[in-house]
């Protein structure tokens, strides 16, 4: 049994699995809060604590983590925690521990996916070659997905982190509008995420003066504001909110867009992370796409490149499970199931 681990910002989503037919099968799942936790350990604990036999069971486990992994040690971007692979291993008494970068997991992720479990949106030309991933959530994550000539292996990155590049006229105003906010730099989280999110919604309320109605204004405050911004987008019940997510969508797919001319990602572009498959409407209004294609002279290149959709929300977590079994097969010469994945 392989334990894995998708580790964000504000959850923990962990799952044991099983192989059935070659292909890995969730057992048992289960999400944390993980601002509840001091740990990761106290969080697996927590998970395992039930069943004394699941834990003997389990012959390895790997977790993505926010952030770049360094010696099989990592400081979590967004929580305030350090993990260390051979602290674990001990903590937890599983010999095969691994600790990978969180969208180098769902990049091991998309081969384990059903069709069903990706949206197209735009369907190009796709050929063989590399892929790009994008992922806004609580932050923004983005990896390389490189072809050898035989499958794709997952490159981590912390471009998420890198300066924000405005284009339009608000963007521009936005982009001051934060750097006054922010005290000086400004990078694509703070724009393509859920963070981002809110920094558009209350750019427009405060430099553009949209109005926010007092309906809107009770739900902000007694509600998620990420989630009721993007209902009140996708019904059309608020033009506050159906702004913010249309700027929103513009910035998502011009850095979708320069992550595929970085990686000439010809195999196609793929979207993960909690946001996207909530905001499929806006996604496919067609601010998202004008953005990722306008390229200038790359333009018609970038109309070859498929950009898909990841709807299924355990991505991470199958990517992570299909990693731990795959270095677990590494290491020990025993393998239950055909390996997809390179060694």
């Amino acid at each position: 049994m392989i334990l894995a681990g998708d580790i964000g910002g504000t959850k923990v989503n962990l799952a044991l699995y099983d192989f059935a037919g070659g292909r890995l099968k969730a057992v048992r799942e289960q999400r944390f809060a993980a601002q509840e936790f001091a740990t990761l350990d106290a969080v697996v604990e927590r998970f395992l604590s039930d069943d004394t036999e699941e834990r003997e069971e389990i012959v390895a486990a790997c977790f993505g983590c926010p952030g770049p992994v360094r010696d099989g040690r990592l400081k979590l971007t967004n929580l305030p925690w350090t993990v260390d692979e051979r602290e674990l291993a001990k903590s937890l008494r599983i010999e095969h521990i691994f600790l990978i970068n969180d969208l180098e997991a769902n990049g091991y992720g998309i081969p384990e996916l059903a069709p069903e479990s990706v949206l197209t949106l735009h369907e190009g030309d796709a050929a063989a070659g590399n892929r790009g991933l994008i992922a806004a959530g609580t932050g923004l994550g983005e990896a390389l997905l490189v072809w050898d000539g035989k499958r794709h292996r997952p490159i981590a990155s912390e471009g998420g982190h890198c300066d924000f590049a405005a284009r339009t006229d608000r963007e521009i105003a936005l982009l001051e509008y934060l750097r006054r906010k922010l005290h000086g730099r400004v990078s694509w989280e703070r724009v393509v995420s859920g963070m981002g999110i809110q920094n558009i919604y209350a750019y427009l309320r405060e430099v553009e003066k949209m109005e926010e109605p007092a309906w809107l204004r009770a739900r902000m405050m007694a509600e998620d504001a990420n989630a009721v911004i993007g209902e009140c987008a996708e019904d059309g019940s608020s033009d506050l909110c159906r702004e913010t997510m249309q700027t929103f969508a513009a910035a998502y797919g011009a850095e979708a867009g320069n992550i595929a001319l970085r990686v000439l990602a010809t195999g196609g572009m793929y979207l993960g992370g909690g946001i996207a498959p909530k905001i499929v409407k806006t996604l496919a209004g067609g601010g998202f796409m004008q953005a990722f294609l306008d390229k200038g002279r790359l333009s018609p290149v970038m109309e070859t490149i498929p950009v898909r959709v990841i709807l299924d929300e355990s991505c991470a977590r199958l990517g992570a499970a299909a990693y731990a079994e795959t270095r677990a097969t590494e290491i020990t010469g025993r393998s239950v199931r055909r390996l997809s994945l390179p060694v």
